[in-house]
């Protein structure tokens, strides 16, 4: 049986992150994912500004890596549409920052690639986990292949339906926090503006949720509707008729997608919404990105935060000094709350707001059109002062 000092389960952004952190630490690192490279992952695709701020963060030159990256459309603003069609524009450009929109295949291997450059990982890829059992002096997980390793701590980066999670965890998925989430890829959609705003329109029947189109290299877009899952179980809507019927009847909509082409059937996946704290570590084990509910309540964003959870994790890890009892490892928690909860609650606040399509029309005309609220979407409501302001 093999043995490493850290276990990654999960291969995209958080354990990449995680792993390309703990290089220079002399720690062995399993970096372990259910599939082979490169792969797909079901998403919107959009890298927010701050995706770029945390790749500068990372070693091996990750930043200076991904401006070389090519798989990428630079997107100089975001757009807001409202139920009664007016929208609001927040430029990137006018405050000198980059966003960017990149198909998941494409990112998640190029952060795979940056993973392992380091000597000290190990990727096992196409087997999923079985189990995991605690002992004395670590853990042993079974994989799926029916091989086994061992390892001193778990850092559980294994999305939405995170298996380390599942068995490590007593949290449960709750879908007042819970998004669910449809996309498909088109080419020849037209109709994006010249600075390739990502788009969230905000329609009466989709809230609390949106539907959201984003430009991709290569005349392709990436189309995709998001609902509150508590709504979905309320209201038991068909979301891929939903999304049908805006793409063909939407009067805002149509027309742009009348000479468009679907390149993949509707595609479904889950976002467990960082509007909840939860418990994120336990004895030997902690949970990054969308395992963590680490996902903005507000635009489903959660790139960022999985590479800034995985930065975190390593850091944990590297000052931990081998003790990774469940008391020592709510640390990681704490830091994880103190770095993003201010942002991650009043995300929260607004999506509630947004419920109402009348404050929804009131939020985009007269505050997402402010100066200052922009440079809150911007920011991602870092500055303690900014959202008091905002707050008020």
């Amino acid at each position: 049986m093999k043995s490493f000092d850290v276990a990654i389960v999960g291969a995209g952004p958080a354990g990449c992150s995680a792993a390309i952190s703990l290089h220079g630490s002399d720690m062995s690192v399993a970096l372990i994912d259910k599939s082979e490279f490169p792969r797909d992952k079901i998403c919107g695709d959009a890298l927010s500004p701050d995706v770029v701020n945390q790749l500068n963060m990372l070693p091996l030159e990750t930043g200076s890596m991904f401006d070389k990256f090519e798989e990428k459309i630079w997107c100089k603003a975001v757009r807001f549409v409202s139920p009664n069609f007016s929208h609001a524009d927040v430029s990137l450009n006018q405050r000198n920052i980059t966003g960017y929109v990149s198909p998941r295949i494409d990112f998640d291997q190029f952060m795979f690639s940056q993973a392992i450059k380091s000597e000290s990982v190990t990727p096992i890829l196409g087997s999923g986990i079985k189990t995991i059992q605690k002992h004395s002096d670590g853990l042993v997980i079974e994989l799926a292949n029916g091989e086994s390793i061992k390892a001193d701590v778990v850092l559980g980066a294994d999305g939405a339906n995170s298996a380390v999670a599942r068995i490590l965890s007593e949290d449960k998925m709750d879908k007042n926090h819970h998004c669910a989430g449809l996309r498909q890829y088109y080419e020849g959609v037209t109709g994006f503006s010249e600075d390739n705003a990502v788009e969230l329109h905000f329609y009466k029947d989709l809230l609390p949720g949106y539907f959201w189109v984003f430009p991709l290299p290569g005349n392709r877009a990436n189309v995709g509707i998001g609902m509150l899952s508590s709504y979905v179980s309320k209201r038991k809507p068909n979301l891929k008729k939903k999304l049908k019927d805006i793409i063909e009847n939407h009067p805002n909509i149509k027309d742009r997608f009348k000479d468009a082409k679907a390149l993949e059937e509707v595609k479904g996946f889950g976002l467990p919404l960082g509007s909840k704290k939860r418990n994120l570590s336990g004895e030997r084990y902690l949970l990054l990105g969308d395992a963590a509910s680490l996902i903005n309540p507000l635009s489903g964003e959660g790139i960022a935060n999985a590479i800034r959870s995985g930065r975190v994790a390593a850091d944990y890890i590297k000052s931990a000094a081998a003790d990774y009892s469940a008391k020592s490892m709510k640390a990681y928690d704490r830091e994880i709350y103190r770095r993003m909860w201010g942002e991650l609650r009043l995300n929260y606040w607004i999506q509630i707001a947004m419920r109402n399509p009348t404050l929804c029309n009131f939020i985009v005309k007269r505050a997402i059109g402010n100066a200052l609220v922009q440079d809150l979407v911007i920011s991602g409501f870092s500055a303690e002062q900014i959202r008091a302001r905002f707050k008020r």
